[in-house]
């Protein structure tokens, strides 16, 4: 597990603490059970309808993916790899938001606040468009330059040989078979 990944997963888990002490402004109980029921109904995070139902930013994922045309199953896989859907989300190598855009490439795509739920959808989105025409619409190639640069990928004439890298092709792959209902 790369320090990122570690660094991503402690963020997704303080705020899960801090949401599950946080008294809930329905429920008087601030238990786990408690937390766990406000979560599940907040408006914030109820599912919308297309690939990216049944997550919290659903209509965000369709929406970014449709004015990117992309497939919003690979979408929501990348957003589901990167940040486990946390809007808040920060890599050890600076990296942020639900897309978990460099402040750099971020800047570079129009994109002011990463940590902007729709600024991060549309920015990663318009990344990853960019690297599917690069890599003439090789999903595999597009993944992988999105995690590892174009520049690895150009350089290696492929995935890169890097584990982390080759493993998120694969992850991120299964994940949009999965959103598709179908099998990776």
């Amino acid at each position: 597990m790369s320090l990122a990944t570690i660094g991503t997963r402690l963020d997704q888990l303080q705020t899960m603490v801090a949401t599950m002490t946080a008294p809930a402004p329905s429920a008087p109980s601030t238990s786990f059970a408690g937390a766990l029921a406000t979560a599940q109904t907040s408006p914030s995070t109820a599912p919308a309808t297309g690939a990216g139902a049944s997550t919290a930013f659903g209509a965000e994922i369709d929406a970014a993916a449709a004015s990117n045309g992309i497939d919003p199953a690979l979408l929501k896989g990348l957003v589901s790899q990167e940040s486990g859907f946390d809007p808040n989300a920060r890599s050890g190598a600076g990296a942020l938001g639900l897309t978990q855009l460099m402040p750099g490439t971020a800047a570079s795509l129009g994109v002011t606040n990463p940590l902007d739920p729709a600024q991060s959808l549309q920015g990663g989105a318009k990344y990853l468009r960019q690297q599917l025409d690069r890599f003439g619409g090789d999903e595999k190639l597009a993944l992988a330059a999105y995690n590892a640069g174009p520049g690895a990928v150009a350089r290696f004439g492929g995935v890169p040989p890097y584990s982390e890298t080759q493993n998120y092709v694969t992850s991120v792959l299964s994940k949009a078979a999965s959103y598709r209902g179908t099998i990776a």
